[in-house]
């Protein structure tokens, strides 16, 4: 008998150990990359074309971030509601869903100084809950970029005072720019509105000094809305960009909506050019899943 005991004893233990280890293993499993990949109409050479859909589906991409501007310099006007209803009718045809608009009107109309700005954040805003989306990237660029404090905190208010009408139609107003991660969140803090995040462009912040992967997880999910991927001019994994690291950033944080390529193609290669970056990212991503 004692010797039995101790055998049912071992057992029960043994049984309790074998029980507990998928637990603890499961507590150790990295999660995957559980991102979408899309592509930008303009990087598909097709800016404010509909057209954009059947090319991105061609291609294999999830979707299409669309432009909701047409045109250059002065001559850039809104798109039409014509254009909405094209941009809705091809995502439907070809299963294809758009990623998030791009209100590029903002490289002509600079919201830190245009008296229009406000105004063009506004129809931006409507154009994009026509189209049923929930994000539209504001740009900061050129002469239209944040240079001073003061350019930031006029960016801020303007934006606590559009950010209700955005919440009110299910829009977030995605800051992507030229500067550093903590001046993003001081102007989120600024606005005052959780319609207010940053869109994290990881080509732009590297090009300006910051540490990409830092950045990404100081941010956290929930202060990003949507990413864009690129290392131009080079091809993805061919450049300076640690993109594993923000893989894996991004799968940490359990990023579940859009990244998003804004990556440059040769004149005579733009189809295999794309093609190569779409490849490397979703390569990157089963090897997350694998890890």
């Amino acid at each position: 008998m004692p010797q039995s005991r101790r055998c049912f004893l071992a057992l029960g233990a043994a049984g309790l150990v074998s029980a507990a280890r998928p637990v603890f293993a499961s507590r150790l499993v990295a999660p995957a990359a559980a991102f979408k990949v899309g592509i930008t109409d303009w990087n598909l050479r097709k800016e404010a074309n509909p057209e954009s859909f059947a090319l991105a589906k061609q291609l294999g991409f999830d979707g299409v971030q669309v432009s909701l501007a047409a045109g250059r310099g002065k001559d850039r006007g809104p798109i039409s509601s014509e254009v909405v209803q094209r941009y809705r009718a091809e995502s439907k045809l070809h299963g294809l869903p758009m990623t998030s608009t791009c209100l590029n009107i903002l490289h002509t109309n600079y919201l830190k100084s245009d008296p229009l700005g406000p105004q063009r954040v506004s129809e931006g805003i409507a154009l994009t809950k026509a189209l049923g989306l929930e994000v539209m990237l504001l740009p900061f660029f050129g002469d239209g970029a944040m240079k001073t404090p003061a350019e930031m905190d006029r960016v801020g208010d303007l934006l606590r005072e559009l950010g209700p009408d955005a919440q009110k139609a299910g829009v977030i107003l995605g800051l992507e720019d030229t500067i550093s991660a903590k001046d993003n969140v001081r102007i989120m803090d600024r606005a005052k509105s959780p319609a207010v995040l940053t869109y994290y462009d990881v080509g732009n912040s590297t090009g300006n000094g910051f540490a990409v992967v830092d950045e990404i997880r100081w941010l956290g999910r929930d202060r990003i809305c949507e990413v864009h991927l690129k290392d131009n001019p080079h091809f993805m994994g061919q450049g300076s960009i640690d993109f594993p690291a923000i893989v894996d950033a991004l799968a940490d944080l359990q990023f579940k909506r859009w990244a998003v390529l804004e990556t440059q193609a040769r004149p005579d290669s733009l189809d295999d050019d794309l093609r190569k970056n779409l490849a490397y990212t979703r390569g990157l991503m089963a090897a997350r899943a694998k890890a």
